[in-house]
C-alpha cells in the first residue's frame, strides 16, 4: 500500500512540475489583462478585413433580438483606429431595429472591431472611433432573415 502511495506521490508531483510553465502560458504580459487566444500583434499589421460586410452580417442576425426589417442601414469603410491602446479596424453602423414589442428604436451606431481579419466584437459606444465616419447604405443589413 506505501508503494502505491509514493508512487502516485511521484506522479502527482511530476504533474504538477509539467503542469507549471503551462500556467504560464495563460497569463498577460500586459500587467493583468484578459488573456487571448489570438496572435495579438498590438499596433503592427493588422490585416484588411477583407470579408467584413458578410461577417457584419452574419453576426447582426445573432446580436439583434429581431433581425427582421431592419431599416436606415448604413455602413462605413475599415479605418484603423487605436482601441485600448491598440491598433484595430473599425467598422462603422447605423440601423434601427425593432424592439421585442415590434416597434423601432432610433436609429443606433455601432462600432464593429476587427482583429486580425475577423470580427471581434461590437462597440456599443462608438462616438469616438465613428467619429466623421461617411455612410453608404447597407441593403444587405435590411435584408436579414431568421
Amino acid at each position: 500500500m506505501k508503494q502505491l502511495t509514493l508512487r502516485t506521490s511521484s506522479q502527482l508531483a511530476a504533474i504538477l512540475l509539467l503542469a507549471l510553465p503551462l500556467a504560464g502560458c495563460l497569463t498577460s504580459d500586459d500587467g493583468g489583462g484578459s488573456t487571448t487566444f489570438t496572435d495579438d500583434r498590438g499596433v503592427a499589421n493588422q490585416p484588411f478585413p477583407d470579408r467584413y460586410r458578410e461577417q457584419i452580417v452574419a453576426f447582426m442576425r445573432t446580436y439583434l433580438n429581431n433581425p427582421v426589417g431592419v431599416r436606415e442601414a448604413g455602413i462605413a469603410e475599415p479605418v484603423q483606429r487605436t482601441i485600448g491602446g491598440r491598433l484595430r479596424y473599425v467598422v462603422c453602423l447605423r440601423y434601427s431595429a425593432k424592439d421585442t414589442d415590434g416597434n423601432y428604436r432610433p436609429a443606433r451606431e455601432r462600432g464593429v472591431m476587427f482583429v486580425d481579419g475577423r470580427l471581434d466584437r461590437i462597440l456599443d459606444n462608438a462616438a469616438e472611433p465613428c467619429a466623421g465616419a461617411s455612410y453608404a447604405a447597407f441593403p444587405d443589413l435590411e435584408k436579414m432573415a431568421r
